[in-house]
């Protein structure tokens, strides 16, 4: 599956479907991205090797790269957290 096209996700207590363009779903997606990214960082992602590297460089960059990588996560399902916190505001929203 291509994961640059994927289908949204039906919400759980409706079994609708948010449009790709919600905002809603466009924060949660990039809430869950920034902790994912925070989380690959702990576990050393991007840290520099001690054998062959990229140099400066490949320092100064992996930041971004680790980044696109817990986009592409969060945007391909991630780890379900975009979707809680996406039902957390459109509840906040629409006080239901």
């Amino acid at each position: 599956m291509d994961v640059t096209t994927t289908p949204p996700i039906a919400t759980a207590r409706s079994g609708a479907t948010a449009p790709p363009t919600d905002p809603l779903r466009k924060a949660a997606t990039d809430l869950e991205a920034a902790f994912l990214a925070e989380m690959l960082k702990s576990t050393g992602l991007g840290e520099s090797r001690e054998t062959f590297g990229g140099g400066s460089g490949e320092d100064q960059f992996s930041s971004f790269l680790i980044r696109a990588q817990a986009e592409e996560i969060a945007r391909a399902g991630g780890i379900g957290l975009a979707e809680s916190l996406y039902h957390a505001l459109l509840e906040a929203t629409h006080g239901t």
